[in-house]
């Protein structure tokens, strides 16, 4: 998969991504759920039909953050990297990665068709029903259409229903904070996924018998409610059962700290220390909160073990 990283305004010479025409699928694409994925898979559909690159374009950092309408989303449920992966595992042939700065922002619905989608020899494109772009997203999927007959089809996905409601990034993120990983991995259309880099710690899990691996992540994710989750952590080339902590060890931490990920895996004895891992969260266990000893908390934290096994045996 070829990835172009375009600024504003644009090196004509290098927005071109080769001189086959493509199918593009455009959006920010969060998550990269199952509404994007519905999406994306009729691009990379529509283009191995047509003998054309399948191609995403999308948009870093995100839109609401430049624009200062929303402090949220600083974190990302895929942040770049993530999605990139995501976008390749869907068999994308190139990735268009388009910095999203306010000189961007201003860009004319008109001049973003006629400057980059004409110029980037796109064919078709594909956009959800809710797709807004050009100044003051004055630009929806009708006004994209419009503006790029005759020559550039455009294709609109209706919304995606599950659970009674839409696919969305924003209800996720809402299922997230709630600690409700359930209803988030059945939006995703997969566990929702956190990777990272072991780092040291306290030390302090190895002397109450609970060796943790502290996990460190390698991109601003959206952090689930804090407590403690059921996971696999996959990690030395293989998964493994865990519990894992998501908080800031109010027993042993008066004020506060920033949120830590520690997971104890099952069945493994080794040293991750400097390695990559990856979390996938299959169950909130319980919230986090403060105990009056150690003992207290070495207790739970078997009960919660012991939880955790049995639900991920379950799923297995």
């Amino acid at each position: 998969m070829e990835i172009i990283y375009l600024d504003f305004p644009f090196d004509h010479g290098a927005l071109s991504g080769g001189d086959r025409g493509k199918v593009i699928a455009i959006g920010y694409f969060d998550g990269v759920h199952l509404g994007h994925r519905k999406v994306i898979g009729l691009a990379v559909e529509r283009a191995a039909a047509a003998g054309r690159l399948s191609a995403v374009m999308t948009f870093h950092p995100h839109p609401k953050e430049v624009l200062g309408q929303g402090g949220q989303y600083a974190t990302s449920l895929t942040p770049l990297d993530e999605k990139l992966r995501r976008f390749q595992k869907l068999g994308v042939d190139l990735v268009y990665v388009v910095r999203f700065d306010r000189a961007f922002a201003a860009l004319s619905p008109e001049s973003f068709v006629q400057d980059m989608l004409f110029r980037l020899r796109i064919e078709e494109a594909i956009v959800g029903f809710d797709f807004s772009f050009g100044s003051r997203g004055a630009g929806t999927p009708e006004l994209l259409a419009r503006l790029a007959a005759p020559s550039l089809e455009v294709h609109v996905m209706g919304p995606l229903e599950l659970d009674g409601g839409k696919v969305s990034s924003s209800r996720i993120r809402a299922a997230l904070e709630q600690g409700d990983v359930g209803q988030a991995e059945r939006l995703l259309g997969r566990p929702y996924h956190i990777s990272g880099t072991v780092v040291h710690g306290e030390g302090r899990g190895r002397t109450i018998g609970f060796p943790t691996a502290n996990v460190q992540p390698d991109g601003a994710y959206v952090l689930p409610r804090l407590g403690v989750y059921a996971v696999t952590v996959h990690a030395a080339g293989a998964a493994y059962p865990a519990v894992m902590n998501v908080g800031v060890k109010p027993t042993f931490h008066e004020n506060g700290m920033d949120p830590k990920l520690e997971a104890h895996l099952f069945g493994y004895e080794g040293d991750l220390y400097g390695s990559r891992v990856a979390l996938d969260f299959h169950a909130f266990l319980r919230p986090e909160r403060k105990f009056g000893s150690v003992s207290e908390l070495v207790e739970q934290i078997g009960r919660d073990a012991a939880t955790a096994q049995e639900l991920l045996n379950k799923t297995e």
